[in-house]
């Protein structure tokens, strides 16, 4: 364990649809995490894309500023190199955070952050991709069809008998790169399909139409780097029809029930299977495994998983490990430990590699 104090960036924000989320879990962060222990400094990225200044994040962050527009005089990197934190924690959701983008903005400055590296959050990100990664891993999945915004314009009846030979009714539609359920439909006539791919569409160039099952919703939260351990199994009662954005952020019908009322092979079944998937894609530090359990069948999906999950108090994530006997604040100080972890694993990986590459270079010269 780390005895110094960990100085921690704090990001949150960004351009995504989930940025007011990003928000909440930031702010339960910086007021649950061990003050002795970790030194939190805000910083928020706008919705266009810039960097607010450390002291209008705080602002942000405490709910007294907006988060509209960036500081266009501040320099991230500059400011950065004068800070020398121990640890990032991007606690941003969804595309611009979560896919790998800001990661390898990260990986360029040479810094260290919680959380997945750019392919496991790439794959992660992409259902599509994610999707083949399970499939090399043989995992089981619900049935689906990619579809392609070109493809769409261009071949809409072809795309469409494609969905239909495959899949039978009813569909789930959802944007390919996305997340809390944003832009997701459920279609229960072919007459409908239409407009839903057209709306997920608005989201991603990319789309996936599953065949929906009657199920219900199991999570797993997993922790950890090489050797990572899976949480109690935890489920999702939707208030709505199917738990979308509405259900989780707005009119809060939901419940969380933890632990899971399944079966004790059931839940390490599943247990072992968010395991699998985390280590499918190659995620580090931190993700929630979601799953389809069939009614009738009583078989196991594997729907997604989340390689920045919500992390409010109330966020599925936290109290996964809370139920598990691992507390908020202790949560997420075992968090940046990983990160610091793997960031020197890294480091120690590209000294050693620059050294061969010298030693090679100071063989050919003599």
């Amino acid at each position: 364990m780390i005895t110094a104090v960990i100085k921690t960036i704090l990001l949150f924000g960004g351009r995504s649809a989930e940025h007011e989320v990003s928000i909440l879990s930031a702010r339960s962060v910086a007021d649950a995490a061990p003050k002795p222990r970790i030194e939190i400094v805000p910083m928020c990225i706008a919705k266009d894309g810039r960097f607010c200044t450390p002291e209008r994040s705080a602002r942000i962050l405490a709910g007294d500023d907006k988060s509209e527009r960036g500081d266009a005089d501040f320099s991230f990197e500059t400011w950065i190199r004068g800070q020398a934190p121990d640890i990032l924690f991007p606690l941003i959701h969804g595309s611009g955070g979560e896919d790998g983008t800001l990661q390898g903005y990260l990986d360029i400055l040479g810094l260290p952050y919680v959380g997945s590296g750019v392919t496991a959050s790439a794959v992660g990100m992409d259902k599509a991709h994610m999707k083949h990664a399970f499939a090399a891993a043989k995992l089981p999945m619900v049935e689906s069809v990619v579809v392609q915004d070109s493809d769409w314009r261009s071949e809409r009846e072809r795309v469409t008998r494609a969905v239909n030979n495959a899949l039978r009714l009813p569909y789930f539609v959802k944007p390919a790169n996305s997340g809390s359920s944003v832009g997701v439909t459920k279609v229960k006539n072919d007459e409908d399909l239409a407009n839903a791919i057209a709306f997920a569409l608005r989201f991603d160039e990319k789309v996936l139409v599953e065949r929906g099952i009657d199920a219900r919703e199991i999570e797993i939260a997993v922790l950890g780097n090489d050797k990572p351990e899976a949480s109690v199994a935890g489920e999702t009662v939707a208030g709505r029809e199917f738990y979308d954005y509405a259900d989780k952020y707005i009119e809060d019908k939901s419940q969380l029930v933890i632990p899971a009322k399944l079966p004790k092979e059931k839940v390490e079944e599943t247990r072992r299977l968010a395991i699998a998937a985390f280590r499918a894609i190659g995620a580090s530090g931190l993700a929630r495994v979601d799953f389809f359990l069939e009614r009738g069948t009583n078989r196991l999906y594997v729907n997604e998983i989340n390689t920045m999950p919500g992390f409010t108090r109330i966020s599925m994530y936290p109290k996964l490990w809370e139920a598990t006997e691992l507390k908020y604040p202790r949560l997420i100080e075992r968090l940046l430990e990983l990160g610091i972890e793997r960031s020197k694993a890294r480091a120690e990986r590209w000294t050693s590699s620059m050294r061969w590459f010298d030693e090679g270079q100071s063989l050919v010269s003599s």
